[in-house]
C-alpha cells in the first residue's frame, strides 16, 4: 500500500504549498482522493500514470478539495481517454462539472459516471475481491465525508517444500491457498495449516478530509493502518479551529489514539505557519507515530 501525497495544505494554493490531493495505490488500484488545484500538475511531477485513475474520490464541494477536476477531466479527454471514470462525491459534484462542460462547449469521449452522496450513514461506495471502499460522515461547515480504504484478506501462502513431501499433487495448490484441506495421492486428507501459512495482514487507510474534533468517526477507522487527518491549527488557535469546524494536531492524535491506527499523517496546514514542525512535536505528545504530510510525499505499508 502507496500513499502519494499531491497536496496536504489548506485555502489559498501557493508556488510551494498545493491544496488537497492524494493518491492511493492499493492492491493493484490507483485512487484519487479529493483534487485541489494543481492535482494533475503534482500528478505529472510524482509521476503517477493517468491512464491508471479510474475512480476518484471527493469529500466535500470546498474548492480547495475539487477545483482540480474539471482540469484533469479535460485533460483525460485530450489524452484521448476511452477508459470509464467514476466520480464519487457530494451531491452537486455531477452538477458542476456538467454545467463547466456545458458552457466551455466541451464534451467527453470516455464514459464518466456520477456517484452522489446525501447520505449521513457509512455507505460501500466500491467493492471488487481485493478492496472495499467505505464513505463515513464528518463534521465540518459544509457537508463532507472520509474514506476508508479496506484490503480484503489474501490467499495463504503455500509451503511448497511441505506440500511436495505430503504428497500433494500440483493441481490442488490453488485450493490450498484459498484455505481449503485437500486429499493427497494416497487417499489422505492433508489439514490446510500443515502446508500453508496465514496471509500476510490486511492494511486500510483512512481518510479524514475537513472536520472539526469528531469522535464519531472512531468506529469507522479503527485499527486502520494509516490515518490521514487534517490538522488546520496549532493549539494556540484551537478556538479559530472550533469556529472553523476545523481541527488541531493535538485533537487529529487523540482521534488516532482512541482509534488505535498505527499511522498518524498530519495535513491540510493552514498558511499562517511557517514551522510545520510544531504540528508534529504537539500530536506526538499524544500520539508518537505521528508524521507530517508533505507535497510530493510518498509513504509506503
Amino acid at each position: 500500500m502507496k500513499l502519494t501525497i499531491l497536496g496536504c495544505h489548506s485555502a489559498t494554493p501557493k508556488a510551494s504549498a498545493y491544496p488537497t490531493a492524494q493518491v492511493l495505490e492499493i492492491r493493484g488500484h490507483l485512487f484519487l482522493i479529493d483534487c485541489g488545484e494543481g492535482t494533475q500538475m503534482q500528478l505529472r511531477r510524482t509521476k503517477v500514470k493517468f491512464s491508471r485513475i479510474k475512480h476518484i474520490f471527493i469529500s466535500h464541494l470546498h474548492g480547495d478539495h475539487f477545483f482540480g477536476l474539471i482540469g484533469l477531466i479535460s485533460t483525460f479527454r485530450l489524452l484521448g481517454r476511452e477508459a470509464e471514470m467514476h466520480i464519487y462525491g457530494p451531491k452537486g459534484i455531477k452538477e458542476i462539472i456538467m454545467l463547466q462542460l456545458k458552457l466551455s462547449a466541451s464534451h467527453i469521449n470516455y464514459p464518466l459516471h456520477f456517484h452522489e452522496l446525501e447520505t449521513q450513514e457509512p455507505k460501500v461506495l466500491f467493492e471488487d475481491e481485493k478492496v472495499t471502499v467505505r464513505s463515513f460522515p464528518l463534521s465540518h461547515r459544509v457537508y463532507t465525508n472520509g474514506f476508508h480504504f479496506q484490503e480484503k484478506p489474501g490467499e495463504r501462502k503455500l509451503n511448497h517444500p511441505k506440500a511436495v513431501q505430503a504428497n500433494i499433487h500440483h493441481s490442488l495448490f490453488s485450493k490450498l491457498k484459498q484455505g481449503f484441506d485437500v486429499e493427497n495421492e494416497n487417499g489422505e486428507t492433508i489439514s490446510n495449516d500443515s502446508v500453508t501459512d496465514a496471509p500476510d495482514p490486511a492494511l486500510s487507510y483512512a481518510y479524514c478530509s475537513d472536520t472539526e474534533y469528531f469522535p464519531a468517526v472512531i468506529p469507522h477507522i479503527a485499527n486502520s493502518t494509516a490515518l490521514y487527518h487534517e490538522a488546520t491549527f496549532l493549539e494556540e488557535h484551537a478556538a479559530l479551529a472550533e469556529k472553523t469546524k476545523h481541527s488541531t494536531a493535538k485533537e487529529a492524535a487523540v482521534i488516532a489514539k482512541k482509534a488505535a491506527v498505527g499511522t498518524l499523517i498530519l495535513g491540510h496546514f493552514s498558511g499562517r505557519y511557517r514551522d510545520l514542525s510544531v504540528f508534529q512535536e504537539q500530536a506526538m505528545e499524544i500520539f508518537p507515530n505521528t508524521q507530517l504530510a508533505e507535497d510530493g510525499k510518498s509513504f509506503e505499508f
